[in-house]
C-alpha cells in the first residue's frame, strides 16, 4: 500500500491506496492530519512507501514521523515524471498540476486530457493523447473574485459563495454580485472546454478542487468530476519511482 501526503500552507491533503483504490483520504489543518493519518497506521498494515509533497512549511516532527515508517520519496520540481513536460518553465509550474497531469496519465494514457482545478485559482492544464504536456491558463478563482470586487471598490460587499435567490438577473447588489461571479467563472470554464473540443478530437474532461462540486451541474459541456483526482496523480508518480 501507498501513503501520498501534500502539505500546504494551511491544509494537508492525503491518502492510502491498495493498489489503484483508495481506501481512505482526508484533509484538515497540519497538527489535526497528523494524528490522523498516525492513527491510520494500525488500520492499515503494510503501508510502507509514502510520497509527500510541500508548499507549507514542514517541521521536525513531520520528517521523524515519515522516516519512522515509511520509505520516503519527496516529489519536487526534479521528480522524474510519468510524461512528457513541454512547460517552458517548469520549475514554475505548480507541483498541483504536475500531478494532475500524472493523474490524466494514469487514468487516460492514450485521450486527450483537459484538467480544469477549481480552487483558489482556475487552472487549464492539457495532455495529449501522446502523453505530453502541453501547458495550460490560470485564471481567478470564485473566492479570489469575490474579494477583488470588494478590495477595489469603495462600497461593494465582501461576498462568500452562496447561491442567488434570483438568477439570471440580480434583483440586489449581492445577488448581481453572486450571479456575475458565478456565471462569469460557468461561461469561462465551458467556452475553455468548447475551444479545446474544436481542436482536439475525443477529449475527456476532468473538474476537480475545492468548488468543482458547485460548479458541475451548471456547465453545459460534459465533464467527469473527481475531487480526489491530485491525491491519485501523486500515487501514480510514487508508482512510476517505484517501477522506475
Amino acid at each position: 500500500m501507498n501513503t501520498v501526503i501534500d502539505i500546504g500552507n494551511t491544509l494537508v491533503k492525503g491518502a492510502i491506496f491498495k493498489k489503484d483504490n483508495i481506501i481512505w483520504h482526508e484533509k484538515a489543518k497540519p497538527k489535526t492530519f497528523l494524528n490522523l493519518i498516525q492513527s491510520q497506521l494500525s488500520k492499515y498494515q503494510g503501508t510502507s512507501n509514502l510520497l509527500f509533497s510541500a508548499t507549507g512549511h514542514i517541521n521536525q516532527e513531520w520528517i521523524d514521523f515519515f522516516n519512522s515508517n515509511f520509505k520516503v520519496y519527496e516529489f519536487n520540481h526534479n521528480t522524474p515524471l510519468p510524461f512528457k513536460n513541454h512547460y517552458k518553465t517548469p520549475n514554475t509550474l505548480g507541483l498541483d498540476r504536475i500531478a494532475l497531469v500524472a493523474a490524466a496519465q494514469y487514468l487516460y494514457s492514450n485521450k486527450n486530457v483537459l484538467i480544469i482545478d477549481a480552487g483558489t485559482c482556475i487552472t487549464y492544464d492539457f495532455k495529449s493523447s501522446e502523453n505530453d504536456y502541453l501547458g495550460g491558463n490560470i485564471s481567478p478563482g470564485l473566492d479570489m473574485r469575490f474579494k477583488a470586487l470588494n478590495r477595489f471598490t469603495a462600497n461593494l460587499p465582501r461576498l462568500k459563495l452562496e447561491k442567488p435567490s434570483t438568477f439570471p438577473l440580480g434583483k440586489t447588489t449581492k445577488d448581481a454580485i453572486l450571479n456575475g461571479v458565478i456565471q462569469g467563472v460557468v461561461d469561462e470554464i465551458d467556452q475553455n472546454i468548447k475551444r479545446y473540443k474544436s481542436e482536439y478530437k475525443d477529449l475527456t474532461v476532468i473538474l476537480t478542487g475545492g468548488d468543482q462540486q458547485y460548479l458541475s451541474a451548471q456547465l453545459k459541456n460534459s465533464i467527469f468530476a473527481n475531487s480526489t483526482f491530485q491525491l491519485v496523480g501523486l500515487n501514480a508518480i510514487l508508482e512510476y519511482l517505484l517501477n522506475d
